[in-house]
Order: structure tokens, then sequence, then C-alpha cells
């Protein structure tokens, strides 16, 4: 008996992702793809593979996934935990399996993929496009979700004692929610340092490969261990305003989404401490600054 390629992919997908795939909310044309080049071909294996890693490897436990909106644009903005994306890669899962109906978060990937040979294409084909100001702007104008790191590759480089810790946030995700009018969801990632306990970063080694650098690890080699990996949600913020705004308003607005942040960090840790959480300014509902 003969199969195709196609065939041995579309058999490889679990049941529960191929169901899940057929409820996004995204117009695949008759062949799987859309107009950004996302490909269900490449995303059944992909969330397969992610599906394993999510509810059993990893045992992802998401806290306050109710106030995601669940229709049109939202930006879901993060802190960055661990070597290299686990962060990226729990939060796109937890929004795909655990959100009714199922979405797709799109990430920025960083530029120097590009140069990594295939990474440019597979990450394209699973929705995650380049971090260029007009793709996050097509993406939102599109009603999708989108899911950015504003502390791009320096996050992800935090060594395992500053794994709580949050570095310089850029300032384009607030200037791009407010001139697309995009309710901002922060959220907080927990126990990527603990999966990878960074202790160097081979900046010299990294270049060779065409990445910024490559995490070290007690065990020389990042491979995760199966830690508990938690996202935390926070209620959706707004920003009024064009993006345009001077830079002292648009630093006041990235400050408080990072307060926001830092405020489910510091939840994430006393609940994994067996603490008791801390009643903290901003829960209870949406949040609308005015500049």
């Amino acid at each position: 008996m003969r199969f195709s390629l196609g065939s041995l992919i579309r058999r490889s997908v679990d049941p529960e992702v191929r169901e899940r795939l057929d409820r996004l909310e995204i117009p695949f044309n008759e062949y799987g793809v859309d107009r950004y080049g996302i490909s269900k071909q490449y995303l059944g294996p992909s969330l397969t593979a992610l599906k394993f890693f999510f509810k059993y490897y990893f045992s992802v436990e998401s806290h306050g996934i109710e106030h995601v909106p669940k229709h049109g644009r939202v930006m879901l903005v993060g802190n960055h935990s661990g070597g290299i994306a686990l962060d990226g890669a729990m939060t796109h899962a937890s929004q795909f399996f655990e959100m009714n109906p199922p979405r797709l978060a799109q990430g920025m990937a960083e530029k120097f993929l590009n140069k990594v040979p295939f990474a440019s294409q597979l990450t394209n084909r699973c929705g995650h496009l380049t971090g260029l100001p007009e793709h996050a702007e097509r993406l939102l104008a599109d009603e999708r979700m989108l899911m950015v790191f504003p502390e791009g590759a320096r996050g992800t480089a935090k060594l395992f004692k500053d794994r709580y810790s949050l570095v310089h946030f850029g300032t384009g995700f607030v200037r791009l929610a407010m001139k697309m009018k995009t309710p901002v969801v922060p959220f907080a990632f927990l126990g990527g340092g603990e999966a990878i306990p960074t202790i160097s970063n081979a900046v010299s080694i990294g270049k060779l490969f065409g990445v910024p650098y490559i995490p070290v690890t007690p065990w020389l080699f990042a491979i995760p261990l199966p830690a508990k990996l938690e996202v935390y949600y926070s209620e959706p913020m707004f920003f009024e305003g064009t993006g345009s705004e001077e830079d002292e308003v648009v630093h006041g607005h990235v400050e408080k989404v990072k307060e926001r942040i830092a405020s489910l960090i510091d939840q994430g840790r006393r609940r994994r401490r067996g603490e008791p959480p801390l009643v903290t300014a901003g829960s209870g509902g949406s949040t609308s600054v005015t500049s």
C-alpha cells in the first residue's frame, strides 16, 4: 500500500489538534493556507508535538485565561523566562488548547531567525512572522492575536539567579496598541528558568550558528527539565491615543504594563511557595488609560 507524504503527515496529527484546527477563526483556503502563509499541514504536527510538552512533560497550568478576549484583535504581552523560547511555545499552546474557540497566538519572531536554515519558513508556516511593525499592524487589522515579548533576546538571556526579574521593555508595543486600538493582556510565564537553568551564555559560539547566544546549563546543553510551568493572564489594559504621543507618555504606559507583569510574577511565586495571594491593584476588571 502506498502513502503520500501528505497522507502520512495527516495520520500523525492528534485528533484533538485536528478538531481544534478546524475551529480556528482563520480564513484558510482550500489548501489549508491563509494569506500570511500559515499552513494547517505545518500546524498539525507542530501542535501535536506541543500537546505532549504542554499537557504531560511540563503539565502547564494557565491562570486567568478567562481574561483573554475570545474574538477580535488582542495583544498578549509577557516576560521572557528560560534560555530558549519555552514561554512563547507554551503560551501559544495555552491559547490553542484552553481557549474556546481555540485561538492562534502569533508571535513576532526575532530577525536573526531569517539567517537560520529552515527556521524562517517553519516559523512563518506556524504563524510567527518576522518582527516588523508592518507585519504586526496587518495582523491586528485582521483581528488576530499577537504575542509580544518586549524584553526581546535580552529576556531569554537571563541567568538562573535573575529568572524572576524583568529587563528593559521596548516601547513599540504600546505605540502599536494605541494606533490599532488594541487591548493589551499582560501575562507572566513562570518556570522557564527552572526548566533551563542558565548559568552562562556562549555568545561567540552562538554567532557561529547565527543566533545571539547559546544558553549553557549545569549539564552544558539547554535540554529542558520537566519543570512545572505556569502562565498567569491579567485583565486587559486599554491605552487611548494615536501611537504618536510623546515618549514620556508612552514610557508611562509601558511601565504600567511592566508593573502588572511584575505583580503577576510575584503572585505566581507566592503560589509556588504555598503562600496566600496578595490583593493587587488592577484586579477585577479592565483598565483604561487616557493620554
